[in-house]
């Protein structure tokens, strides 16, 4: 709920709406928001793909990197698109294709210990599907969206506070990776 925490914060005249399939994401960032007494914004469990918005009900729609794990991206954007107002914006990030994120490629080979892991379709749900700018706009365009942009940026990754928590983050994101190693691939 972070982001939307930031928008809220952004839209002193206005109101920010979190949506998120997990409850226990919901329930953190409802008590986020009133640990940092925002007022103006509310986080609701649902769905992208199917949720009730309003119709024209929104300014903008953010997502950072939420989207990409759409299960019916096509449906999700279409969803999005009626619940912006006209004019309304949609801004999203997403990784890039693997060969341009070092960091998850490297950690990646270093997980499958020699073993040849198959990646997933690159238009499954996950990090990577909609890495590819050709994609996004045909779909943002099926929607409905149009001048759309895309803008490639790289930095810097940092993925914890210190070398515990980025194990933890790592174990989160590719722990499954380890499976049917032995003691010593996983060593």
């Amino acid at each position: 709920g972070q982001t939307t925490r930031d928008a809220a914060r952004a839209a002193a005249g206005g109101s920010a709406l979190g949506i998120n399939l997990s409850a226990r994401m919901i329930g953190y960032a409802r008590q986020a928001a009133r640990r940092e007494r925002i007022g103006n914004v509310r986080f609701e469990q649902g769905d992208a793909q199917i949720y009730p918005f309003g119709a024209g009900a929104f300014d903008v729609a953010i997502s950072r990197t939420a989207a990409m794990f759409f299960g019916a991206p096509a449906a999700a954007f279409a969803n999005i698109a009626r619940a912006l107002r006209p004019g309304g914006r949609l801004c999203l990030l997403t990784w890039q294709p693997l060969p341009r994120n070092e960091w998850i490629r490297e950690i990646g080979r270093a997980l499958a210990a020699g073993r040849d892991l198959p990646l997933p379709p690159p238009t499954a749900p996950g990090p990577f599907a909609l890495s590819d700018p050709g994609r996004i706009r045909t779909l943002l365009a099926a929607a409905g969206f149009t001048g759309v942009e895309t803008d490639a940026s790289s930095g810097a990754m940092r993925i914890g506070h210190d070398a515990d928590d980025a194990y933890r983050f790592l174990l989160g994101l590719m722990g499954w990776m380890l499976e049917g190693l032995d003691d010593h691939g996983r060593g």
